[in-house]
């Protein structure tokens, strides 16, 4: 039982060991021409909206001052630029830093020293932006480069890409499907047409012609046939005259009258010799 808890305990220590001292999975290695390597942590899967990032360096020539910033990659043989806030001589903005043990003058009080074996370690703010440059495009590092005052040499030049967590998926949402005509749904079809009924019309009957030489008066009321266009046709209008003209019937009253009257008497005279004794 002893020896089970002593192979256990020893297993235990040996990988507590190996993870303190190997470097963090998200964290970034690169190495120099001279020996320099440089680590920065995190170096992949940084928030896009910007993080903070450690930067450490170890085996840098002491002799030599450095920039420490984030810039844009511009491939081997050629210095790190554009950077995220350019070379920061005041060490008032934090957007990059400035090593160095043996500064000209104005730079005592500005620029860090290098620490034991040309070691450093700084803080940089980092994002998907340097200028106009898109980072998420454009291959962004966090680099070393020599200070201004070797501008052209490229002996301190070492690289670590950052990449970026990838960006949030919208939210899909779907639109619910049309209706198709479903129960209690009217739906009409791609070339629906509507048949007015025709105009119910109404035969006129037929009409007697006036006799000549008597004036058709105009019909109105029901005898008014309306025809086509919302006009009266004249043809269609209902004359109603007399048998005979006005003279006419004056003188057949006049002529029947009087023989009206003697047929009377001539009854009454009939009577009146009957009745007598």
């Amino acid at each position: 039982m002893r020896a089970l808890r002593r192979a256990v305990l020893t297993a235990t220590l040996i990988t507590l060991g190996v993870a303190a001292g190997a470097v963090p999975a998200h964290a970034g290695t690169g190495r120099g021409a001279g020996g320099q390597v440089l680590t920065v942590t995190p170096s992949s899967g940084v928030a896009r909206a910007g993080a903070s990032v450690t930067v450490s360096g170890t085996g840098y020539d002491v002799t030599k001052g450095i920039y420490v910033a984030y810039c844009v990659d511009n491939g081997a043989g050629a210095a790190p630029s554009p950077c995220g806030g350019g070379a920061d001589t005041t060490g008032s903005t934090g957007a990059s830093h400035w090593i160095s043990s043996n500064p000209p003058s104005y730079g005592e009080g500005l620029a860090v020293p290098y620490g034991a074996g040309g070691s450093f370690r700084v803080t940089l703010t980092v994002g998907t932006r340097i200028g106009d440059v898109d980072c998420t495009v454009r291959r962004c590092v966090v680099a070393t480069r020599a200070d201004h005052t070797r501008p052209a040499d490229r002996s301190q030049d070492v690289r670590v890409p950052i990449t970026f967590a990838a960006a949030a998926t919208p939210a899909r949402t779907s639109a619910a499907p049309a209706s198709t005509g479903t129960a209690g749904t009217a739906t009409t079809g791609p070339a629906a047409r509507t048949t007015a009924p025709p105009a119910a019309t109404t035969a006129a009957a037929p009409v007697a012609a006036a006799p000549a030489g008597s004036a058709a008066p105009a019909a109105t009321g029901a005898d008014a046939v309306a025809a086509p266009g919302g006009t009266v046709d004249p043809a269609a209008q209902v004359t109603r005259v007399s048998a005979a003209s006005g003279t006419g019937g004056w003188w057949l009253a006049a002529l029947v009258l009087p023989l009206l009257g003697l047929t009377l008497l001539a009854g009454l005279r009939r009577r009146r010799r009957k009745a007598a004794p």
